[in-house]
């Protein structure tokens, strides 16, 4: 061992190693005599971030940390996961993937794979997993990133940052990770006439080249890491859900802005209805922006009315969806296919040829939930919201869509718009809002409460496959924990807890797949299992 270890942030130390260690390791006078303990490099790394003046600034250091020493980077987020997230994630991650080109100086161990070269994926696999087993990987292709659009190889940052949630929440070893870009091009002419750009300097590539490119992908990253667990991320409308769909049932597979985000609203309508009291058969679901993670979010909650005995025409009774037409048709050429089970019949409604915009159709229909992924801010308007409250006691209103800029609406306004009584989750941080002598808590609707623990629980029960029985097991597991006895409580669990809960998520998933016997090996004890694989920042 030579001081190359001080250049690996899987090994080092820092100023840690012990003089034992700086002796065998031939680190002596490469480092400054003292020696630190963990806790002391944490709470000095700590000052230094607080010393940044913006979030930006404290994020491009938490990342000098990450490449440096990811013990230091994960015993440091784990004691301020709340605080980190949105430095981290969401959505201080919006702009810096808009500068990663110009602010680039580490790969991250990423694996940047080009549709120019789809000969070389196999081997840049395997160059960047650099003999580690790697057992989860996030891939993208960055078409469609949060609410910002197409950001080519720039939104390698997601995958990265995505995989930094999945070790800080639930302890998954960052050794065992791998973070991929697959960079069929971009239609961002910003990015295209940018010479610094790092990207592919030309438009997408669609169509059958961009199907086999992926295929191959899925192909040689389950030829050399057989027992991965595979994350999509961030794919555009026409490609993320043809994707899932295609290798869900042959591998293990996973898509987050499809699935992801349709447990996590589903986990906070069951939350709402704890404290309502109120069923999810009675309730009138509206959704605003039906791309794909509008129409995975709708079949996911059109799942549980399948649980919960109803027919599927039955359970599509409760479901609209409105787009940038307005209130999907079934007679619209346009749809997608995920769309077209939602869609209406316009014999339905007097008027249909009216309903083209969301107050239209909300007028309609009067939902009893209404859910916005739409990125069009302020849409959820003071006149729909209140008209919801004269329609329902306790309206659940979700504008999911972020950054903040992005959102429907405002926590603050809803509840003041209803008096307190509707019952509120966000896709942003939002702080607790005083009405009436009550503190209410606001849910924050982000993935990052599920997708850990998800992942944990698949890979510790080694999962065969990832399906919807074990979804709606992650999805209750989280809804449980609402405190429904509590004026002003939250629809779901704060991300302060978020260590805590993952636990809880990865033990529901992998006690399902244990129930399926959907496990590649026997397991006896599940709560054992989840807690021997986690991962823990020490030295």
């Amino acid at each position: 061992m030579t001081a190359s270890i001080l250049n690996d942030p899987f090994q080092n130390k820092g100023i840690a190693f012990t003089m034992q260690e700086r002796h065998d390791l031939g680190l002596e006078g490469l480092l400054p005599p003292y020696v630190e303990t963990l806790d002391q490099q944490t709470t000095q790394a700590y000052a230094q971030y607080q010393s940044k003046p913006t979030n930006q600034l404290k994020r491009q250091y938490l990342m000098t940390v990450f490449n440096e020493n990811r013990i230091l980077f994960y015993n440091l987020f784990s004691k301020h996961v709340a605080e980190f997230m949105p430095i981290v994630y969401d959505p201080t991650i919006a702009d810096t993937i808009e500068q990663y080109s110009h602010l680039y100086n580490a790969p991250q161990e990423a694996a940047f794979l080009s549709i120019d070269h789809p000969e070389n994926i196999a081997a840049s696999l395997k160059n960047a997993a650099a003999g580690r087993d790697i057992r989860l990987i996030v891939v993208t292709d960055a078409e469609g990133i949060l609410g910002i659009g197409d950001w080519g190889t720039n939104g390698v940052a997601i995958a990265v940052g995505k995989l930094m949630v999945y070790t800080a929440a639930a302890g998954i070893d960052p050794k065992q990770v791998l973070p991929v870009m697959l960079d069929a091009g971009t239609n961002n002419q910003k990015l295209l006439a940018d010479p610094l750009y790092l990207g592919n300097h030309h438009a997408r590539i669609t169509g059958d080249q961009y199907d086999d490119f992926v295929d191959q992908f899925v192909t040689a990253a389950e030829t050399e890491f057989p027992n991965m667990y595979l994350h999509f991320e961030d794919f555009g409308r026409s490609h993320a859900a043809k994707i899932l769909k295609k290798y869900q049932d042959r591998y293990t597979i996973f898509n987050d802005d499809i699935q992801g985000t349709g447990i996590i609203v589903l986990a906070a309508v069951l939350g709402a209805l704890a404290i309502s009291k109120q069923r999810l058969t009675d309730q009138t679901y509206l959704c605003f922006g039906a791309g794909s993670a509008g129409a995975g979010i709708a079949k996911r909650v059109y799942g549980e009315y399948l649980q919960a005995g109803l027919t599927p025409d039955e359970a599509k009774a409760h479901f609209y969806l409105v787009d940038k037409q307005g209130l999907l048709f079934d007679d619209d050429p346009t749809l997608t296919p995920e769309q077209k089970p939602f869609a209406r019949n316009r014999s339905e409604f007097a008027h249909p040829e009216a309903l083209t915009d969301l107050a239209s159709a909300f007028a309609a229909i009067h939902p009893t939930i209404l859910v916005g992924t739409s990125t069009q801010p302020g849409t959820f308007t003071e006149a729909i919201v209140k008209d919801m409250a004269a329609h329902t006691d306790r309206p659940i209103i979700m504008p999911l869509s972020n950054p903040t800029k992005l959102a429907e609406a405002k926590a603050e306004d809803l509840l003041n718009w209803t008096d307190g009584r509707a019952l509120v989750a966000t896709g942003i941080p939002t702080p607790d809002v005083t009405l009436n002598g009550v503190t209410y808590q606001t849910g924050q609707a982000n993935n990052a409460l599920v997708y850990p623990g998800l992942g944990l629980g698949v890979i510790a029960a080694n999962a065969t496959t990832l399906n919807a029985e074990m979804i709606s097991a992650a999805a209750h597991s989280l809804g449980g924990l609402v405190d429904a006895s509590k004026p002003g409580a939250a629809v779901l669990p704060p991300v302060t807890k978020l260590a805590q809960f993952s636990t809880t998520v990865a033990e529901a998933v992998a006690q399902s797949a244990v129930d399926q016997h959907l496990t590649k090996v026997p397991i006896n004890d599940v709560k054992k299992t989840v807690a021997d694989t986690r991962w823990t920042p020490t030295y």
